[in-house]
């Protein structure tokens, strides 16, 4: 799914996630920063109006940072598997963070989709593609980046398919056992 001049969504997950859009699998093989760097900040708006900035939970919480699009079909799919970990494991100390790529024009769109869904993590507009860019250059959708409690990435990944979910509890409760 790459439609010409519009930058598709990235959701989280490690290395050994399965790739539906056919991408690169490994840690660090997409993006500015690989396995192990610290990722660029970033400070952005949610759909209520509130501001999020990476470093806040920088080198404190696991950090799952989900890019997506509304007319990404396997964004939507990763998003209620996202949101029940979330819930399971946000008193541990681990954030989603949605990083929705949709348009300016679409704000609305964005909001009936998260109400639609039901996602209770923080969705962030990245409307201007500025954070996009520093994680995704490629605008693979969807993609993903896991960062561990130190503030450094742990893996970043193209793709989800079907039984992902598996792999990806796995990789996040394992983030979150390190201290």
């Amino acid at each position: 799914m790459k439609p010409a001049g519009v930058v598709l969504g990235v959701a989280v997950a490690l290395a050994s996630w399965g790739c539906s859009s056919g991408g690169a699998s490994s840690a660090g093989a997409t993006g500015a920063e690989g396995s192990g760097a610290r990722p660029p900040d970033f400070e952005l708006s949610t759909i209520d109006g509130k501001t999020v900035r990476l470093s806040d939970h920088l080198g404190k919480d696991v950090v799952l940072i989900d890019f997506w699009a509304t007319f990404c079909d396997p964004c939507m799919a990763s998003m209620p598997h996202l949101d029940e970990l979330y819930k399971k494991h946000k008193d541990k100390g681990f954030v989603v963070l949605g990083v929705s790529i949709d348009g300016p024009d679409s704000v609305a769109q964005v909001k009936s989709t998260v109400a639609k869904l039901g996602v209770s993590f923080p969705i962030l507009l990245d409307q201007e593609t500025s954070v996009v860019a520093l994680y995704n250059p490629k605008t693979s959708a969807p993609f993903s980046v896991l960062i561990g409690r130190d503030g450094s990435v742990i893996a970043k990944k193209e793709g989800y398919t079907t039984g992902d979910g598996a792999a990806v509890d796995r990789d996040v409760e394992a983030a979150l056992a390190k201290k």
